[in-house]
């Protein structure tokens, strides 16, 4: 499986790693196939400082050599890159799934605005070291790559370039998440992009691998388990505990798919009478945005129309600014959920402000935290963080929930691999922090008997050797 040059006569087909090594973040696969080249995945670095500067650094090869880039999904560690990218000359298409497209149609101008704000923010307070400080793209570069997008059909074989075929498999995780398997000369490779689980509230089972001579594998949980699977019990006992003293609850999530299962849960838990009918906000306009993306998308996730009834009944959005800002004046008892997951940016920064200084407080961490993160940090102990420029005193209690990623864990990712139709080649397990891609490639290697690897940033792998 080590990399090595074509050989001479035949078709070119090779893989190179430009993201997702050892981090989380960054899914960036580039793929040369005849002569053509097309990225799979172009997302953003996120987490420590040394990963986010490769957003800034030169792209490793031309942009406008690309001819088109295949999403395996929404989020922006998988699509957050496509503005720069064509900013810096990409013109060619960008195929998704519909939902995956109508997604990005909310994150990325999302993501520019907050990129914007945060430019200008420090650029007033004057914390930033570059003067004036600029975003990575703007809200115009953002819509410029939209333009780009191109619709692909389940399970419908397409061409991105000429000689080359591509399919897209249902993979739950989010909305609109697919497997990629890209064949060339004979020779076929399949990337898993994010792995759903096989009992998610929200997301139906991931389908199994397409027959492949290699598979790349994600391995976020690679070497952990999400335990029995009691979210519902875990977010009872800490709102419960906190609402009972008179607590906020500020609940960082991810727009889409981890908010909406965290309200909904919140919501049926006062449904019922097991929680208090404290005030349950949403502040975050694009995880609205998305709440009614699941609703017009009805038939490819879990959730029916009584779900999105009890939604309206009983959440509460935040729409404008002003809004945010009264929202941070208030006392508890109540229950905010606001984006984003890590804490990386947006309006949950403002509540961490005004509501971790109170010990009566919780921050509710509900997904993986990214090493270099803020949300890492205070998973980690962390008592006070800086935000804006500035230490933010962290007293309120916080509890990272165990249950609450969209995640596959280490078992069910090996459940997923093993459900391969044939053996494949080789395995390269990315998308992991360092110990979780190792453990995973170990259980490959022991458990099914597969080569595997874990590949470095800008290895590089002759498919057809």
């Amino acid at each position: 499986m080590s990399a090595r040059k074509s050989r001479p006569g035949r078709s070119q087909f090779r893989l190179t790693f430009l993201g997702a090594t050892g981090t989380v973040t960054g899914s960036r696969y580039l793929v040369e196939a005849g002569g053509r080249r097309i990225l799979v995945d172009c997302g953003l670095f996120q987490g420590y400082k040394p990963l986010r500067l490769r957003n800034w650094a030169e792209f490793p090869v031309d942009p406008a050599s690309i001819e088109a880039v295949v999403l395996t999904h929404a989020h922006l560690d998988h699509s957050g890159y496509l503005p720069r990218l064509a900013a810096q000359g990409f013109t060619g298409k960008i195929w998704a799934t519909r939902a995956t497209r109508s997604l990005c149609g909310i994150l990325l101008p999302d993501s520019a605005r907050l990129l914007e704000e945060d430019a200008g923010h420090a650029n007033r307070k004057g914390y930033s070291k570059h003067h004036p400080a600029e975003p990575l793209y703007d809200e115009a570069q953002a819509q410029q790559a939209l333009r780009l997008f191109q619709p692909a059909a389940w399970e419908r074989s397409f061409e991105p370039v000429p000689g080359l075929r591509a399919r897209l498999h249902p993979q739950g995780h989010i909305l609109g998440a697919a497997a990629v398997t890209l064949e060339h000369a004979g020779a076929r490779i399949t990337f898993s992009g994010d792995i759903g689980r096989n009992h998610d509230p929200v997301m139906r089972p991931p389908a199994p691998p397409a027959p492949s001579d290699w598979i790349v594998v994600e391995s976020t949980y690679g070497n952990r388990s999400h335990g029995g699977d009691h979210l519902e019990q875990e977010l009872l006992s800490v709102c419960r505990r906190v609402l009972a003293r008179g607590g906020a609850i500020v609940l960082p999530a991810f727009a889409v798919g981890r908010a909406q299962l965290l309200l909904l849960l919140i919501a049926r838990l006062q449904q019922r009478g097991a929680l208090p009918r404290a005030p349950l906000y949403l502040n975050s306009p694009m995880a609205a945005d998305v709440t009614a993306l699941y609703e017009r998308f009805a038939g490819e996730h879990a959730l029916g129309p009584e779900d999105f009834a009890l939604l309206r009944e009983r959440v509460q959005i935040i729409g404008t600014a002003d809004e945010s800002r009264a929202l941070n004046a208030r006392s508890g008892p109540l229950i905010v959920v606001s984006a984003s997951g890590m804490l990386t940016g947006g309006r949950v920064l403002h509540h961490v402000r005004a509501f971790g200084p109170d010990p009566r407080n919780a921050i509710v961490l509900a997904g993986f935290q990214a090493g270099g993160t803020r949300g890492a940090a205070l998973a980690g102990g962390a008592r006070s963080l800086r935000i804006h420029g500035e230490q933010v005193a962290i007293n309120a209690e916080v509890v990272a929930l165990q249950a609450a990623s969209a995640h596959a864990d280490s078992d069910e990712l090996l459940a997923w691999l093993r459900s391969a139709p044939e053996r494949p080649r080789g395995v390269f397990v990315t998308h992991g922090e360092p110990d979780a891609a190792d453990a995973l490639r170990l259980r490959i290697e022991h458990e099914l008997g597969w080569p595997a690897q874990v590949p470095e940033y800008r290895d590089s792998v002759d498919l057809l050797g």
